[in-house]
């Protein structure tokens, strides 16, 4: 059953908190998962979520420490001293103490790691450290399961006894050569299927699917996509096993980029949470698009107040400024969101860019169409029949441009390494609006000889 939290809930859990009553805490927290009593400890002032932690199994708490997040924990983690913190951190998986241990200041980072009763925790922490966070050996954890191949399979299977002690989830077994060199991997049923005396070398599978410990994040999210994998071994340029990517750690970089193209695509810049970032912050966040939204509506202004001559003459052609304009920046949108989600979908297959822009002008040709007869038929139901080819051939051109401004944009913004999100906002509606309006125009111009 999902936990829900509810405000009574959190007043019943204070309240055994201001009482001291731990045996009704206790009980509470044994039936609940990690991540639930994480979500418990942001409603707590960091004097009751201290004591609450502080009466669970230090497994637990490392648990729990682990699934915050960083903004809370490293404001939680100050009151803590580094001998409190290195008790939680011997009983995490490397990389999570990693990511905790880089929050700190470099004092107590070094002070946990000397505190450490864990010897080989401490030892994988330093083998981790020097990793950038957006490369595979900044994502990765030492702890894994690896067998020599010249092991038996009676040997394999006392090996994995000891390693799945420090291991929490045992996705594959790694086989390695005498110099610790990654050569395959076998499965848990082939070692449970197989002749006890049977060798490793006679059974393993070679086909194993790994990364370097230099690839960005990114490509390692889409190759535990591609090939569906729970977790992918890391290796180094040498081909030397070092470790392995869950596919906890993954989902996390997958749920990070998706929410900061999102935030590119409404015009935020930067990673910013309503939450938890300063007003300050969210302000400069989101006025830089705001800013240029609105120069571009000014410039709109001053493409129609020099067409005011015509209007002045066609005063019906004011009406069709809003359609036009909104046509413009929606269809660019719309253009733009689907050739970001296919540069994202990286394939040796892709279309060329004149293969997309072709597609693109045949479904553009088509709406355009469409949406121009729709509005030629308005302009005769309100009685402006000389509208009609201005509206319409005006819309249609506005697709088309559109089209082609939403299809060329993420792409070469993409070739200059720039995140193609960004074409997907403010800026693809602030340029459509100026181009449809202006076209609008000046076809009304050449059709209406006004």
């Amino acid at each position: 059953m999902t936990f829900e939290l509810t405000k009574e809930y959190v007043e019943h859990i204070q309240t055994a908190i201001d009482t001291h009553d731990d045996a009704t805490l206790r009980t509470e927290m044994e039936e609940l998962y990690p991540a639930d009593i994480s979500g418990i400890l942001y409603e707590l002032d960091t004097e009751s979520a201290r004591y609450l932690l502080a009466l669970l199994d230090k497994k637990v708490g490392a648990e729990i420490l682990a699934n915050l997040e960083v903004i809370d924990r490293r404001e939680f983690l100050q009151s803590f001293t580094s001998g409190e913190l290195a008790q939680y951190v011997d009983e995490m998986d490397s990389d999570d103490a990693v990511d905790l241990l880089n929050e700190q200041p470099i004092q107590t980072r070094e002070e946990v790691i000397a505190l450490l009763t864990d010897r080989e925790q401490a030892r994988f922490i330093l083998d981790l450290l020097h990793y950038d966070e957006d490369v595979a050996g900044g994502l990765m954890q030492k702890e894994l399961i690896k067998i020599n191949l010249n092991l038996t399979v009676t040997q394999c299977v006392e090996e994995i006894r000891q390693q799945a002690e420090n291991v929490e989830n045992v996705y594959s077994v790694y086989v390695v050569d005498d110099g610790e060199k990654l050569v395959g991997r076998v499965s848990l049923k082939k070692i449970v299927l197989a002749r006890k005396a049977a060798k490793i070398a006679d059974i393993y599978e070679e086909d194993v699917i790994f990364v370097e410990t230099y690839r960005p994040v990114q490509e390692v999210a889409e190759v535990m996509q591609r090939y569906d994998l729970e977790a992918v071994p890391v290796v180094n340029v040498q081909g030397r096993l070092l470790g392995q990517i869950t596919i906890d750690d993954v989902v996390d970089v997958i749920t990070e980029q998706a929410e900061l193209d999102i935030q590119a695509i409404t015009g935020i810049t930067g990673d910013v949470e309503e939450e938890d970032d300063t007003i300050w912050k969210l302000v400069g966040a989101r006025l830089p698009w705001l800013i240029a939204g609105a120069v571009g509506s000014l410039l709109a202004a001053t493409v129609i107040n020099t067409f005011n001559a015509q209007l002045s003459k066609i005063a019906a052609l004011a009406a069709f400024i809003p359609i036009i304009g909104s046509t413009g920046g929606n269809v660019g949108i719309q253009t733009a969101s689907l050739i970001v989600q296919s540069l994202a979908e990286k394939s040796g297959l892709s279309a060329t860019v004149g293969q997309r822009l072709a597609k693109m002008v045949l479904v553009a040709l088509i709406n355009g169409l469409i949406i121009g007869s729709l509005a030629g038929s308005y302009c005769l139901l309100i009685g402006e029949p000389r509208l009609v080819p201005v509206v319409s051939l005006a819309l249609l051109t506005v697709v088309l441009l559109a089209s082609f401004m939403g299809t060329i944009t993420p792409i070469v913004l993409n070739q200059f390494g720039i995140n193609p999100a960004i074409a997907s906002g403010p800026f693809i509606t602030t340029v459509n609006d100026l181009i449809g309006i202006g076209v609008y125009f000046l076809i009304a111009s050449l059709l209406l000889s006004i």
